[in-house]
């Protein structure tokens, strides 16, 4: 079992949409609209990721109550440093890795790499200031990987 979607709130759309659909490569498929039940409206924007069980959504909200100053960062709001909270994709070979680490430098992005031994990450930060990952697992676990 695999969660279907993670959704977020953003600010700019616009800038959402350009790093997630044309750099990250994730299509738009689905946007909704309707009310929010405190008040006012909101847009919903489905990014298919993998196939059509696998989504990244965005809220766009409109005269939402208590919405005029929020933040976007997931670290930031629950005020812990940025890599904690942060959003992590898999990929599934080192040349896809690759791949999208070039992407992102070709867009302009700073790309943080390591090696974390079991896996082997690149991190960048998304519009919100989210921090985003493309993992690859690299190793197997043992019961010694389960003590604490």
């Amino acid at each position: 079992m695999g969660y279907h979607h993670l959704a977020l709130a953003c600010k700019d759309i616009q800038a959402i949409h350009d790093f997630y659909e044309g750099v990250m490569g994730f299509e738009l498929v689905k946007v909704e609209i309707g009310p929010v039940p405190e008040g006012g409206w909101a847009k919903h924007f489905f990014y298919r990721m993998e196939d059509d069980s696998k989504f990244i959504a965005f809220w766009e909200m409109h005269d939402v109550p208590g919405t005029e100053n929020f933040e976007t960062s997931i670290a930031k709001g629950a005020g812990v440093p940025d890599a904690i909270n942060h959003i992590s994709f898999d990929v599934s070979s080192r040349d896809d890795l690759q791949q999208r680490r070039q992407d992102w430098l070709d867009a302009g992005l700073e790309v943080i790499e390591i090696d974390h031994n079991w896996c082997h990450s690149i991190y960048t930060k998304d519009p919100n200031d989210n921090l985003v990952e493309f993992c690859l697992t690299t190793g197997t676990f043992t019961e010694a990987d389960r003590e604490t």
